[in-house]
């Protein structure tokens, strides 16, 4: 198998801040630097034609450092090609620059990221809560969230 075009060309231009590469299953998964992840972006989209931020998530890994990866899967619709970026981050400071300015879609898929998991996107146009409301306490897709929620018991009722 041989190795996907953007990694060469990321290694070519960023071999400072190419962490890691994973090749698995058809699927090309890499690790890079969070302070490039702008400049990454923007040359993917400009150089490598990955015109479309198909999904951007974050993931806990709970007690492991860094505690969070910020997964960014990125799609070219002329050569039907996937890409999948990911940029650790630490618990200590859980803040990435926002890729809004390279995807629009990028601004609710970072909203929902931060709503969710608690990592901040720097410079984001509207950074707030998309899906909880304004006063919801925490992140509730973090492992160390409670279960039931803040300030709440654990159902004692029967389940039917």
């Amino acid at each position: 198998m041989s190795e996907h075009a953007a990694v060469g060309k990321l290694k070519q231009n960023f071999s400072e801040d190419v962490l890691d590469v994973v090749e698995f299953r058809g699927e090309t998964t890499i690790v890079v630097k969070r302070e490039k992840i702008v400049e990454i972006s923007t040359f993917l989209r400009d150089e490598m034609g990955y015109d479309f931020l198909c999904d951007l998530c974050g993931v806990d890994y709970l007690g492991t450092s860094p505690r969070f990866m910020v997964v960014y899967n990125l799609y070219n619709i002329a050569l039907k090609d996937r890409l999948r970026i990911k940029v650790p981050v630490e618990e200590s400071d859980a803040t990435v620059d926002t890729v809004s300015v390279v995807w629009g879609t990028a601004n609710w898929h970072e909203r929902e990221c931060w709503d969710l998991m608690g990592i901040s996107f720097n410079n984001h146009p509207d950074l707030r809560r998309i899906l909880m409301p304004d006063d919801w306490e925490g992140h509730p897709l973090r492992k160390d969230y409670p279960l039931q929620g803040p300030d709440r018991e654990p159902y004692q009722g029967r389940l039917q």
